[in-house]
């Protein structure tokens, strides 16, 4: 089974920042597409930004600009750093390691932006 551990999250005022890391295996970071996904209350959770194996990165438009996803290869390590953070970023955030039809989630961890 494959294990992702997402840390990072936490309290913070609109306008503040946060860095995520999402931490699994080597052999499954090395083959995976990694993803950051975010779940407001009460709604589906949506992608918020991803980076391909090659370091290609894409994000949703709500985060273009204040979002940076990033990957250490050496750390086995994927982080999304968050700035100029707003009360609807409020949510859990996910990652994801997908290749091909296989993926796995994490535990997910709470993010939440005070207005």
């Amino acid at each position: 089974q494959v294990q992702l551990v997402e840390s990072g999250g936490g309290l913070v005022q609109a306008g503040g920042s946060l860095r995520l890391s999402c931490a699994t295996s080597g052999r499954i970071f090395s083959i995976s597409t990694m993803g950051w996904y975010h779940q407001a209350p009460g709604k589906q959770r949506e992608l918020v930004a991803e980076i391909s194996t090659r370091g290609s990165t894409r994000y949703t438009d709500s985060v273009k600009g204040r979002f940076t996803i990033s990957r250490d290869s050496a750390k086995n390590t994927m982080y999304l750093q968050m700035t100029s953070l707003k009360p609807e970023d409020t949510g859990v955030y996910y990652c994801k390691a997908s290749r091909d039809s296989a993926y796995s989630w994490g535990q997910g961890t709470q993010v939440t932006v005070s207005s």
